[in-house]
């Protein structure tokens, strides 16, 4: 089966009407909270014309409760030395565009965050955490200021065996983690126990069977792996070159086979940057940009 931290097909699972069986499992399992959520309205939902010709820049899947709570979701494969900072903005922002013109502060609901990284971000083991307000002294919470949570789930640290999967988390986890290995025909029993991993199963084996959508996802991991190598070479080029040389001619030219030729402007903005640290965040995004501008913003 596809992979399905692949942006394309984690937006299709958990981003279309037709998988929202999928989604309301997923989120039920990182907040876990009683009363479960039942139904959820996708406020971006995916759209695979939007995909042909790399058209597709919406990296966050945004969705409303029954409850009225809403959820950020997001799949993170490459690491990033600000991830943070992006999640805090993507939560801020899903929380303030509640807030329509004219109306009142009441008007805003609960919003989470849930961002699942392939990668290890935080220095202990621990796979999932919650991030709330609180009293840095007395450690309470004011009703008013519980208003938004993010959650990280660090995938790249689950290491469970099949027979010691508890949670529905767990679960969700093992699937992402390990769908691109295993047959529908042939489900470990976590997985088969769960009607909604059951569909997200079968979705991934249709979109493998479906040539516009595989053809999609190949070009996807390509970019992926194509992006990653050259970086890699570039940075090690650099390093008998001159390091912040040899990242800045990396950001250029495999900027220039992703956005086309950039402008006199910004080829001298990215000329100006001298720091290899700043250099190696701006090559670092260049996986995540979808434009010049975005990636120099």
């Amino acid at each position: 089966m596809l992979d399905p931290k692949i942006d394309v097909v984690f937006r299709k699972l958990f981003g279309s009407e037709e998988n929202k069986e999928c989604l309301i499992s997923l989120i039920n399992s990182v907040v876990n909270t009683e009363p479960s959520i039942v139904d959820v309205s996708i406020k971006n939902p995916f759209n695979l014309a939007d995909y042909r010709g790399a058209k597709e820049s919406i990296l966050d899947i945004k969705a409303v409760d029954d409850h009225g709570v809403w959820y950020d979701i997001e799949m993170q494969i490459e690491a990033h030395v600000l991830y943070g900072r992006r999640a805090l903005f993507y939560l801020s922002r899903t929380y303030a565009e509640q807030l329509e013109a004219g109306n009142d502060y009441s008007k805003l609901n609960t919003t989470i965050g849930s961002h699942f990284l392939d990668f290890r971000y935080f220095d202990d083991d621990r796979i999932v955490r919650q991030f709330v307000f609180r009293d840095n002294d007395t450690g309470l919470a004011h009703k008013e200021l519980g208003g938004v949570r993010l959650y990280f789930i660090e995938m790249a640290k689950f290491d469970l065996d099949w027979p010691e999967i508890r949670t529905a988390l767990d679960r969700w986890v093992a699937f992402l983690n390990r769908a691109s290995g295993i047959e529908r025909s042939a489900l470990p029993a976590p997985l088969a126990a769960e009607p909604a991993l059951v569909r997200a199963a079968a979705q991934l084996e249709r979109m493998g069977l479906n040539p516009e959508e595989r053809g999609i996802y190949e070009g996807e991991v390509k970019r992926r792996m194509v992006d990653a190598i050259q970086i890699r070479s570039a940075e090690e080029r650099g390093e008998e070159r001159g390091e912040a040389h040899g990242i800045r001619d990396t950001i250029l030219r495999i900027g220039t086979k992703r956005f086309g030729p950039p402008s006199a402007d910004i080829v001298s903005k990215v000329e100006a940057v001298t720091a290899a640290a700043s250099l190696r965040t701006i090559a670092d995004r260049l996986l995540e940009s979808e434009s010049w501008h975005e990636l120099l913003a």
